[in-house]
C-alpha cells in the first residue's frame, strides 16, 4: 500500500506537447479539466472543490456535470438498466448528454475572461476522452487536463456510496435498500465499460494526466503536467482532503475599540468581551471535539478570546484584521471628518478599495489563500479572527460572489459552524447570551463624494462614547 504522502511526478515531457503542425499552446490559454473514474470515487466533490478554489484565486471556473444534462432528457430516474452497455436507447441519451456538456463547456471557455471549465462525469471510454481532446485542443486550440479518481479502499467506498444515496438526485425518491441495490448494479455496468487511462510513455493523449489514489491518501501520480493552471491544480489536489468536515469560527470577544466604534488597532477586550471568552471556552470544551486545534490572529483580542480553551493554539499573521493604514484606530465619524472622499470611495466599491497605506478586501483574500488551502485539509478547527477576515473565509466556503463578501454579516459573540454536506457547506450560528455592540455597517444609499456627513453615517450602528460609559451601564444592571 502506498504511503499517505506518496507523490510521483513523471518528469518526461508529453510527446509532442501539441499535435504535429499545430501552433504552440499558450501557457495562459483556457483549460478544460476532464474528470475520469467510476461512480463513487469522489470526482464530483473534487470538481466542486477545485472550482471553488480556482474561482477564489482569480481563475474564473465553472463545473459542467454530465449527469445534469442526462436528467434533462430523463427527468425521472428509473433504474440501473439505463447504464447497461447493450441498452442502445439509453446509451444514445448518455452520449448526447456527454456531447452537450462538453460543447457547452467549450462555448463557455470561448468567452473572454473564462479560464477553466471542469467536465464532471465518468468519461470511462478512450473514445470519449479522444472526443474531449479533439474538440478542446484539436478545434479550439485550448489546453486539456485529465484527472482520474481511483479508489479501492472499502471504507472510503462505503462512505462515498452513502454520500451518493443521501445527496444524489437519482435516489431522492427511492427507498434506501432499493437505492443501494440499484447503485451496486450501476457500478457493475460502468466497470464492464471502463477503460482506465494508461500513464507514462503509453499515455493515450499528449496532454497532462493525474491519477489520484484513494482520495489522495494512497498517493498521486502525475504525468506531463506543465503550464501555470495545471501546476496550480496539481499543487491544490496533492493534499488529501476529508470527505466529512466540520469547522468552527468566531470573531474575538467585544473589544474596547468595538465599544467606541473605532476600526483596526490592537485593543483589549471589553468586560463583556472577556465574558464571551469564558462562554466560548465553556461551549467549545463541552463539545469534546477530537484533535481540536485553535487558530487565531496575532492580535491580542483574539488571543485573549481563545486563552481559556484547552487545545493547541497557533497565531497566524494571515488571520490579522484588514490593515487600515492611515485610517487605523479612527472612528467612522473621524473618517468622514478627515477623509470624506476615501470613505465615499470605499463605500462605492468596498471589495477593491484599498485604505491609504493599507489593504483592500482583495488583499485579505489573497493573503488567506494558504490558510484556506490548509483549512480544507482539516476538521475540528476553531478559527478566532476578525470581521473582514471571517467574511473572506466564509465567502470562500459558502461560494459567495466576491462583490458580496464585504457585506457578509459576522456578528460578535457568535459561534459559526460549517459542516460539509454533499458537495457544499451548511452554516449554523450559535449566539452566546452576552450583550455586545453591533459593528455591521450596511452600504449607504448615497456613495457620492459630495454627500453630507449625515448620508455617509446614516447606516452607522450605535456605539458608546467611551468604555467607561459602558462599564457604568454594565455595573448598574
Amino acid at each position: 500500500m502506498a504511503s499517505r504522502t506518496q507523490f510521483v511526478a513523471e518528469k518526461e515531457e508529453c510527446k509532442g506537447a501539441q499535435a504535429p503542425g499545430k501552433p504552440p499552446l499558450s501557457q495562459f490559454g483556457p483549460l478544460l479539466v476532464a474528470m475520469v473514474g467510476l461512480p463513487g470515487r469522489g470526482k464530483s466533490l473534487l470538481a466542486r472543490r477545485l472550482c471553488r478554489y480556482l474561482d477564489y484565486t482569480g481563475e474564473k471556473t465553472k463545473v459542467y456535470d454530465i449527469s445534469d444534462y442526462r436528467r434533462k432528457h430523463m427527468k425521472q430516474y428509473h433504474s440501473h438498466e439505463m447504464f447497461r452497455a447493450d441498452n442502445l436507447p439509453a446509451w444514445r441519451i448518455r452520449q448526447q448528454s456527454f456531447r452537450e456538456a462538453l460543447e457547452e463547456a467549450a462555448d463557455w471557455l470561448r468567452q473572454p475572461g473564462h479560464q477553466v471549465a471542469v467536465l464532471d462525469g465518468p468519461n470511462v471510454s478512450r473514445a470519449q476522452r479522444q472526443d474531449i481532446y479533439d474538440l478542446i485542443y484539436g478545434q479550439l486550440g485550448f489546453r486539456v487536463m485529465f484527472i482520474e479518481c481511483v479508489c479501492e479502499d472499502p471504507v472510503l467506498l462505503e462512505r462515498n456510496f452513502k454520500e451518493i444515496l443521501q445527496y444524489s438526485a437519482d435516489y431522492r425518491n427511492m427507498a434506501t435498500e432499493e437505492a443501494l441495490k440499484d447503485l451496486t448494479h450501476k457500478m457493475a455496468h460502468y466497470k464492464a465499460q471502463y477503460e482506465s487511462p494508461t500513464l507514462g510513455s503509453l499515455w493515450e493523449l499528449p496532454c497532462p494526466m493525474v491519477k489520484i489514489l484513494d482520495g489522495g491518501e494512497g498517493g498521486i501520480i502525475a504525468h506531463g503536467v506543465s503550464g501555470p493552471k495545471e501546476s496550480k491544480i496539481l499543487a491544490y489536489i496533492s493534499s488529501p482532503k476529508p470527505y466529512q468536515q466540520t469547522l468552527y469560527f468566531s470573531r474575538h470577544g467585544e473589544s474596547e475599540y468595538n465599544v467606541i466604534g473605532r476600526i483596526g488597532g490592537d485593543a483589549n477586550l471589553s468586560p463583556r468581551g472577556r465574558m464571551y471568552a469564558q462562554s466560548l471556552a465553556k461551549h467549545i470544551q463541552a463539545l469534546n471535539l477530537p484533535s481540536l486545534q485553535i487558530w487565531t490572529s496575532t492580535l491580542q483580542r483574539t488571543k485573549a478570546t481563545s486563552a481559556g480553551i484547552q487545545a493547541p493554539q497557533i497565531h497566524l499573521h494571515e488571520l490579522d484584521e484588514i490593515w487600515s493604514g492611515e485610517c487605523e484606530s479612527l472612528s467612522y465619524e473621524e473618517l468622514q471628518e478627515r477623509y470624506p472622499r476615501e470613505l465615499a470611495l470605499r463605500d462605492r466599491e468596498k471589495l477593491k478599495y484599498r485604505y491609504p497605506q493599507g489593504e483592500s478586501y482583495v488583499d485579505v483574500m489573497n493573503r488567506l489563500v494558504p490558510v484556506l488551502a490548509q483549512l480544507e485539509c482539516e476538521s475540528n478547527v476553531l478559527t478566532v479572527s476578525h470581521q473582514a477576515v471571517l467574511r473572506c473565509i466564509l465567502g470562500y466556503f459558502l461560494e459567495t460572489p466576491p462583490e458580496e463578501i464585504p457585506y457578509i454579516h459576522v456578528p460578535l459573540h457568535t459561534i459559526i459552524k460549517l459542516t460539509l454536506q454533499g458537495y457544499s457547506y451548511n452554516m449554523e450560528t450559535i449566539k452566546m447570551p452576552i450583550e455586545c455592540v453591533d459593528t455591521n455597517r450596511a452600504k449607504p444609499l448615497n456613495c457620492s463624494e459630495d454627500r453630507t456627513a449625515e448620508d455617509a453615517l446614516f447606516t452607522l450602528p450605535a456605539h458608546f462614547d467611551s468604555v467607561t460609559h459602558l462599564n457604568t451601564l454594565t455595573s448598574c444592571t
